[in-house]
């Protein structure tokens, strides 16, 4: 279960990986929270949450970075600016001058790198624990976010309840300060000094169209982002408020329980170890990704829709992991950085889910734009499942 703690770049990165993740959670439940309450609209909440982002369309370049220098300083680089985003929301708020455009401002700058901290994380983890260590490093290492949901959102909506924004911001500049020490004990990952920038990015893109599996395996990714993931990483809030009517503890009760499913799921893979047949658990968990929404659009008690969320974070988990550990374990070590790159790319299917979804809801209503989503979703997969299932299948 904890093999992968041997190694002693991984229990530095591990440690690191932990707080930035838990600094995220808390940044997006009260900056969430604070835009909902200051605008009282569900469109703006959805264009904060598609911001945070934005980055997705820089991660393949960040991802052709890390084949060429140290994957440790770049992340380094990274944590820092996170640092410095959350120190100027404080002082803002400190000095009485916090109005929500700051909010979407520092979100759009954050945006544009935290998506490639997750690509650097796995080319990272990839380059450190041997192959057959794979699975359960991937597997501890999602822990890391999973638990960050459960630990980030209800310290988040604490802190935020009972000392304030300022303060309580304070604490997630704290974490971020943390984090920047702790990766210096990350070893220094892969590098090689290659050819121009744009050559390289031609080169991670044609590996990616001309190997099946990894075609495939992309485009799942970038349906779930488009039609699954706006539920549990920025609609929450609207439904906490407008269909559970409840405050900002209820919205972190919502998303812990989708975390405790997570986790479930993230040790479950750990505990296992294993490798075969990730692509057919890849398919088998999105198919029931797409059946828990169904069940969860038309759910309006609050009780309920706890224990669908963890169900849906337990699917979710477990078709996420066996994704990555697939990806990386077909991708030849001098492409990981920009094939994780290209997949953080699909990413991107988020924010456009997100500003759709806000506007469908906004119209028609939650219930009939979550089942939307969901059939729709259910249909492309099938599709995808069809048009791949040959290498999928037996990958």
């Amino acid at each position: 279960m904890l093999a992968a703690f041997r190694i002693r770049s991984f229990r530095f990165q591990w440690s690191a990986d932990l707080l930035t993740s838990w600094a995220f959670e808390m940044e997006t439940l009260i900056l969430g929270w604070y835009v909902l309450v200051a605008t009282d609209s569900v469109f703006l909440l959805t264009v904060f949450g598609a911001l945070q982002f934005g980055g997705t369309l820089l991660s393949p370049y960040i991802g052709m970075l890390a084949d060429r220098i140290s994957r440790r300083r770049l992340l380094i680089a990274l944590r820092i600016a996170y640092a410095s985003c959350a120190w100027v929301l404080t002082a803002l708020e400190v000095s009485g001058l916090l109005v929500p455009w700051h909010v979407f401002a520092i979100a759009l700058v954050a945006g544009l790198l935290r998506p490639s901290d997750l690509v650097l994380r796995n080319a990272l983890i990839a380059d450190t624990v041997p192959q057959a260590q794979l699975p359960n490093a991937m597997g501890l290492s999602r822990m890391t976010m999973d638990s960050a949901r459960i630990v980030g959102t209800l310290a988040g909506a604490g802190l935020f309840s009972t000392i304030g924004f300022g303060a309580a911001y304070v604490v997630v500049t704290v974490f971020y300060v943390m984090s920047v020490g702790l990766t210096q004990g990350v070893a220094p990952g892969s590098a090689r000094r290659a050819g121009g920038a744009w050559a390289e990015l031609q080169l991670g893109l044609r590996y990616v169209l001309q190997t099946p599996a990894i075609a495939g395996l992309m485009c799942f990714a970038f349906l779930v982002n488009l039609t699954a993931f706006p539920f549990s990483h920025g609609m929450l809030p609207y439904v906490a408020k407008d269909i559970y009517g409840t405050d900002a503890n209820g919205l972190a009760h919502l998303m812990a329980a989708y975390a405790v499913g997570a986790l479930l799921g993230s040790l479950a893979l750990a505990w296992s170890g294993r490798t075969a047949q990730a692509t057919r658990i890849v398919i088998g968990g999105i198919y029931a990704w797409y059946l828990l929404l169904l069940l969860f659009a038309v759910t309006e008690s609050k009780v309920v829709g706890l224990a669908v969320l963890a169900a849906i974070g337990l699917v979710q988990s477990l078709s996420m992991i066996s994704m990555s550990v697939a990806l990386l374990m077909m991708t030849s070590i001098e492409f990981r950085g920009r094939v994780m790159g290209l997949r953080m790319l699909a990413v991107y299917g988020l924010p456009l889910g997100l500003l759709a979804g806000g506007a469908l809801v906004e119209r028609i209503g939650f219930t009939p734009q979550a089942l939307l989503y969901a059939l729709v979703g259910l249909a492309l997969t099938t599709l995808i499942t069809l048009r791949w299932r040959d290498v999928l299948w037996r990958a």
